[in-house]
C-alpha cells in the first residue's frame, strides 16, 4: 500500500472505532494510530485504548474530536461518532483536506448538502457496509453506464410477517437480528427497514444516483452486500461474509486492499442465496425514507431524529411496534408542508435546529400513534 498511513479514530471506543483499532493493530506496516476520540460513556475503554497504543493521543466529546482533527498531522480520519454529533467532525476533516472514512450516517442523512458542498473529489470514502460494496462495484463501469444501485436487507427479525402479525410483536423480539450483533437502536432499525431508508439517502448523496435509480432488495443471508446494475444490462455484486473489518480496511487503505482482513466465502461448500422483494405494505419505513430524501432540504434530517423517539417510545412500550412507521408518517408529512424544512441547510446550527424540532414535534405525537 506504500507508506504508513497515521490514522484518526473518531468514536474510537463503539463498535466500528473498536473494530478499526484491532485492525491497525494487525497491520503495523500499513497504519500507525495516531489519534482517538469517544464520547466519553466507556472512559475505562478509552484508557485501555490509550494504554495498547503508546503515543497515541486522546480527546472525549466532539469539540475534542474537531480539536484532534485540526492539529494532529494524520492522513486518514475514520469517523465512527454515533449520531448528529458527528456532522461536525466530518466537516472538520474535510475542511482539513485529509481523506474521510465516513460510518456515520447522520452526516449525509441530516447534513448531505454540506458534506457535499465541502467535500473535494475522492475525499470521502464509504464504511458502511452496504455503501463500501456500491463503490467497489462502481469500479467496473464509468458514471454514464449506471442505471441502478441495488441495496440488500436482511429483512431482520419479521421478514415474511404480514401487518397484522406485526401489531403484538415485543421489543425483545425486535431485537433478535437474525445476522448482524448490533445495537439496540440499529437493530430495531433493521426491523422496521429504517436503517435501510437511511442507506438509501445515504446512496443518493454518496453517488449522485437519482432515487429513482435505487432499488432494495431482501438477501436474508446478508452475503451479497450491495449491486449496481450497468445500462448494458450487467449486475456486479460484492459478497463476502457479514463482517465490518472489510468495509472499515477498505476505508481505512482505499483504493487499496489489505490481506488478511476477513476470511473469503467458500464455495467447496453447498450454499443458497435468496433475493425477495420488500414487502412495502408490512414494511412502509422504507417508502417514507424515500418520500423524506425525494423532499430534500432538511426534510431528512427531521425523519431521522423522529425515529430516535419513535425507538425509544417502542422501547419503554409507549406503543406498538407499527407506532414507529405511524409516527415517522406523521412529521414527514409535517416537514414537508413547512418551506423552511424543504430548503438546503446554511450550516450545522440549522441541522440542529431542525432535529430538535423534530423530537419535540414526536413527542408530542407519541400518545396519538
Amino acid at each position: 500500500m506504500g507508506d504508513v498511513r497515521r490514522v484518526v479514530v473518531l468514536g474510537s471506543t463503539g463498535s466500528v472505532g473498536t473494530q478499526a483499532l484491532d485492525l491497525i493493530a494487525d497491520h503495523p506496516d500499513d497504519f500507525q494510530l495516531v489519534g482517538i476520540a469517544a464520547g466519553g460513556s466507556r472512559p475505562q475503554l478509552l484508557r485501555e485504548q490509550e494504554v495498547r497504543f503508546p503515543g497515541v493521543q486522546v480527546a472525549t466529546g466532539a469539540d475534542g474530536a474537531i480539536a484532534l482533527v485540526e492539529t494532529l498531522d494524520c492522513d486518514v480520519v475514520l469517523n465512527a461518532i454515533d449520531g448528529s454529533v458527528g456532522l461536525g467532525p466530518t466537516l472538520a476533516v474535510l475542511a482539513s483536506g485529509r481523506t474521510l472514512a465516513l460510518a456515520n450516517k447522520e452526516s449525509l442523512v441530516a447534513g448531505g448538502a454540506l458534506v457535499l458542498d465541502a467535500a473535494a473529489p475522492g475525499q470521502l470514502v464509504p464504511v458502511d457496509s452496504e455503501h463500501s460494496a456500491l463503490a467497489q462495484c462502481l469500479r467496473a463501469g464509468s458514471a454514464h453506464e449506471v442505471a441502478s444501485l441495488v441495496l440488500t436487507a436482511s429483512g431482520g427479525p419479521f421478514r415474511g410477517r404480514s401487518v397484522a402479525e406485526l401489531a403484538d410483536v415485543t421489543v425483545q423480539q425486535a431485537l433478535a437480528h437474525p445476522t448482524w450483533d448490533m445495537g439496540p437502536v440499529i437493530t430495531i432499525n433493521s426491523a422496521t427497514l429504517v436503517n435501510k431508508g437511511l442507506e438509501l439517502i445515504e446512496a443518493h448523496v454518496l453517488f449522485g444516483v437519482p432515487y429513482e435509480q435505487i432499488e432494495t432488495v431482501v438477501h436474508p443471508q446478508s452475503i451479497v452486500h450491495s449491486m449496481v446494475t450497468f445500462r448494458d444490462g450487467a449486475t456486479i455484486a460484492q459478497a463476502s461474509p457479514p463482517d465490518m473489518k472489510l468495509a472499515i480496511a477498505l476505508g481505512l487503505g482505499w483504493p487499496d486492499r489489505l490481506p488478511r482482513v476477513s476470511r473469503s466465502l467458500d464455495f467447496s461448500t453447498a450454499s443458497t442465496w435468496t433475493f425477495e422483494p420488500v414487502d412495502h405494505e408490512a414494511f412502509p419505513s422504507l417508502s417514507l425514507a424515500r418520500l423524506a430524501g425525494t423532499a430534500g432540504g432538511l426534510v431528512p434530517a427531521t425523519f431521522n431524529a423522529a425515529n430516535e423517539v419513535a425507538v425509544r417510545s417502542f422501547r419503554e412500550g409507549k406503543f406498538t411496534f407499527p407506532g414507529i412507521p405511524r409516527l415517522l408518517a406523521g412529521i414527514i408529512d409535517e416537514a414537508i408542508g413547512s418551506e423552511g424544512l424543504t430548503t438546503a441547510p446554511r450550516d450545522v446550527a440549522d441541522v440542529l435546529a431542525a432535529e430538535a424540532w423534530a423530537r419535540t414535534r414526536a413527542e408530542e405525537l407519541v400518545d396519538a400513534c
